[in-house]
């Protein structure tokens, strides 16, 4: 008999004894991350559900899981690339959102490689992109490797190829945290600090519009560490922007420094290492009343979202760094998450 098991949602785990982590292939998504507080207490610091069910049927708000082929949002679902005109679903009106109505979180990805524990554990996923699908042009093999690199570091590599045209590519992972725990209120007293002093603004659609301006003077500055809720009533209902990350004098393994999230609490920390030029930092401000793992209720800022990416609406804007990627060529994005106590 054929395996059946690679077309049906599931959850994998990955544990080095100190942290855990469960992943579906259903979108590559993050359902459960558990790491120690200052006592070595675990809890379960990302929001979601105990099964894949309302994932597939989707009721998740973007909850862990990798988005593409194209991140954030295309104005209008428009663009042209090559002398040819592309048009998009618009699934977040105006726009175009997250790949479009069944972007890659909405796929089954095939499990290439999986170690569920011991030294490194891993799990390897891959998923095909047909030419054409959600309105983008060419073929696309990507593939997404989450390892547990130490105790209690994860890895994320994200590589993606276009086989035959040129095509936008930008991901970014999902995933809502809230460190005192999955179910603690929300994230307003956790401090960030975050290594971008410049933020491409947006226009009434959260679309950017073209400009690059600083943040120093601004509620969106957060150059020193800041408690996320200090000056969230002055940006309307939350954050919800993309920072240009400029420190290349903090780096590890190549990467740069993007963000410092801590929570008093429970004394975890969370630093977050990429080699991508944008971060979206979004506050959750949609979620309502979403009913999560063991029946906790989310509500709005009940997570935050640290999504590494390029630019939003970077294939419109030519003096944003490019996210085409050329056939035969590789699309790289790592992601580095740093916990401690």
């Amino acid at each position: 008999m054929a395996d059946q098991s690679k077309n049906t949602p599931q959850i994998f785990e990955l544990n080095n004894g100190t942290m855990q982590v469960k992943i579906s292939n259903y979108g590559t998504t993050i359902t459960s991350l558990s790491v120690p507080d200052k006592n070595g207490q675990l809890a379960d610091v990302v929001l979601g559900f105990d099964s894949v069910d309302p994932y597939v049927k989707g009721l998740a708000p973007y909850f862990g899981c990798i988005v593409g082929r194209v991140a954030n949002r295309i104005k209008e679902g428009k663009f042209s690339l090559n002398g040819v005109n592309y048009t998009l679903p618009i699934n977040k009106p105006p726009n175009s959102l997250h790949g479009g109505n069944k972007g890659f979180d909405k796929k089954i990805w095939e499990v290439a490689g999986h170690k569920k524990d011991g030294e490194k554990p891993f799990i390897t996923f891959k998923y095909h992109s047909a030419d054409g699908e959600e309105g983008y042009p060419g073929a696309v093999s990507v593939t997404a490797t989450y390892t547990l690199t130490s105790a209690t570091t994860m890895r994320l590599d994200m590589e993606a190829v276009p086989e035959n045209k040129d095509t936008p590519i930008s991901l970014a992972q999902h995933t809502y945290w809230n460190l005192a725990g999955h179910d603690s209120r929300n994230i307003l007293d956790h401090k960030i600090q975050i290594w971008g002093s410049h933020i491409t603004p947006v226009d009434e659609y959260t679309v950017p519009t073209g400009e690059i301006l600083p943040v120093k003077g601004t509620p969106f500055d957060f150059t020193e560490e800041k408690r996320i809720g200090e000056s969230i009533g002055e940006v309307g209902i939350g954050y919800d922007h993309n920072y240009v990350l400029d420190c290349p004098d903090q780096e590890k393994d190549g990467l740069k420094h993007a963000a410092k999230l801590s929570n008093g609490a429970s004394s975890r920390v969370l630093n977050l290492w990429t080699n991508v030029p944008g971060m979206q930092f979004y506050t959750g401000n949609y979620v309502n009343g979403v009913v999560g793992k063991g029946n906790a209720v989310y509500g709005k800022h009940a997570g935050v979202c640290l999504e590494t990416q390029g630019f939003p609406n970077a294939i419109n804007q030519s003096n944003f760094p490019s996210v085409v990627v050329k056939a035969g060529e590789k699309y790289q994005h790592t992601m580095l998450f740093e916990f401690s106590a």
